[in-house]
């Protein structure tokens, strides 16, 4: 078991450290800022000490460091330690309170909390790096093997081995047949015969691995339950990867039926009826309010655009919508009537286009109707942009997971569009990766990726985008 005690050193020396910072904090505002101290805490110094740390020690119980992590985002550090502070801070305010109540504890707290949440932050940052350089140097590494030369398990070896500051280490990988196009440094170290005779005779060099990552067919499942069975005895960690087919990769994910834990290749975090509702009231609160603020310059948009060009004030446009259903789209009219509109995107020097109209569509005013949209229920305010019809049969045939998209409602501004892939796509390449963007965005949704998009397209209307024609 000794292999697994490096990341428990690491996290007691991290909650150490913490209690050696609260406490310099403390001392630090009773030495330089004394009138910020309630007067009752002068007298009882120890008691005041004593509580703060007692705090502390049940916020690191319940939310405990996650910096040792090897695939981590400073985004979740970050969330753990305010977690962590608000805990603490509140299990303190609430003690002393209830044991000396006096003023002054509000007004105190109210400096203290942020200054707590700022050191322990930059001491997490300051972790990180040290445990990185650690791990880069040798130290706090995790061996694992691969068994089966599916491509999925090149995917793993990248994933694991590209930033050594993980500290994974490959070992190698057991198969009856080399891995296509491997690296030299991917050692192969036997057929699946091999391994089988390593685990009956419990090979201690298979013993020390700490992960197993397997990738073979169901086919062999008798198998796969041996190595199931051996990872339990030893204490590994082991993974099935979910293999390729082709160059189409399985990407399941857990989705629970009634008392059935079922898999499927997409999960939305929009499936989630809270995160729906989120959503919605957020779409509708920002068109009304939108709506509202557009009333007074519609008349002067109509105005120009009747002058500019005879016709409609309004282009309307059936595009595929949500589950592929289609739904009338509105915008300001940005072009003289003509008959490729259904088929054709507009282009740089596009001679459809008044002038008008063209300053509209650099800075996104032409969408703007498309807030109405929003307020039916056709469309949100971030999403995968609706395609024409016409778009959507020519494309569903050319690209892999195209019709994916439209697991989401169609957006006004949309994750592709922020960065880097909105306007005319004259190669298919570029098409490809506007819907891989749509793609992530619909599996990785949150609500302040969301209000990221919405700020990036916001500075769009002050720096318009160079393909915005």
């Amino acid at each position: 078991m000794s292999r697994h005690n490096g990341n428990t050193i690491i996290r007691w020396l991290i909650f150490l450290g913490d209690i050696a910072l609260l406490n310099g904090i403390l001392l630090f505002f009773i030495k330089f800022f004394p009138e910020l101290i309630p007067p009752v805490l002068d007298v009882k110094t120890r008691m005041f000490a004593f509580i703060c740390n007692v705090a502390m020690v049940v916020a690191q119980y319940f939310l405990p460091t996650v910096v040792y992590k090897r695939q981590l985002h400073m985004s979740s550090v970050l969330l753990r330690v305010f977690q962590m502070v608000l805990v603490q801070t509140t299990i303190a305010f609430v003690l002393i309170r209830i044991l000396y109540n006096n003023g002054g504890m509000f007004r105190f707290m109210l400096y203290y909390a942020p200054t707590l949440f700022c050191v322990l932050m930059a001491a997490r940052c300051i972790e990180r790096i040290v445990l990185k350089w650690y791990r880069q140097s040798g130290g706090n590494t995790r061996a694992f093997i691969l068994i089966g030369n599916d491509p999925a398990n090149m995917l793993v070896y990248k994933e694991l081995t590209e930033d050594r500051s993980t500290g994974y280490y490959p070992k190698g990988y057991y198969s009856n047949s080399f891995i296509e196009d491997g690296p030299k440094e991917l050692e192969k170290l036997g057929s699946l015969a091999d391994l089988d005779d390593a685990m009956a005779r419990e090979d201690k060099n298979l013993i020390h691995i700490e992960e197993f990552f397997c990738c073979l067919s169901h086919d062999d499942a008798e198998f796969i339950k041996r190595i199931m069975r051996f990872c339990d005895k030893h204490v590994i960690r082991f993974f099935y990867v979910p293999r390729m087919l082709g160059n189409y990769k399985l990407n399941l994910k857990v989705e629970r039926f009634g008392n059935l834990d079922l898999y499927t290749n997409h999960q939305e975090p929009l499936t989630d009826p809270v995160n729906r509702a989120i959503k919605r009231m957020f779409d509708i609160t920002v068109s009304l309010l939108t709506c509202i603020v557009m009333l007074p310059f519609i008349p002067i948009i109509a105005l120009i655009i009747k002058v500019q060009s005879p016709g409609p004030i309004f282009f309307k446009q059936d595009r595929t919508g949500l589950n592929g259903e289609t739904f009338r789209c509105y915008k300001f009219r940005s072009m003289h009537i003509n008959n490729d509109s259904d088929m054709q995107q507009a282009t740089l020097d596009d001679p459809r286009k008044f002038p008008f109209g063209n300053f509209m569509r650099k800075c996104n005013i032409d969408e703007f109707p498309q807030f109405f949209n929003v307020l039916k229920g056709d469309m949100s305010i971030v999403g995968p942009r609706p395609h024409m019809l016409y778009h959507t049969e020519v494309y569903s045939d050319l690209i892999d997971k195209y019709m994916v998209r439209h697991f989401s409602k169609p957006g006004i501004t949309g994750w592709a569009q922020v960065t880097g892939f909105r306007g005319e796509t004259k190669e298919l390449w570029q098409m490809e990766e506007r819907i891989r963007r749509d793609i992530w965005y619909i599996e990785n949704w949150s609500f302040l990726l969301d209000l990221r998009i919405i700020g990036m397209t916001f500075l769009s209307l002050f720096k318009p985008d160079k393909k915005a024609y």
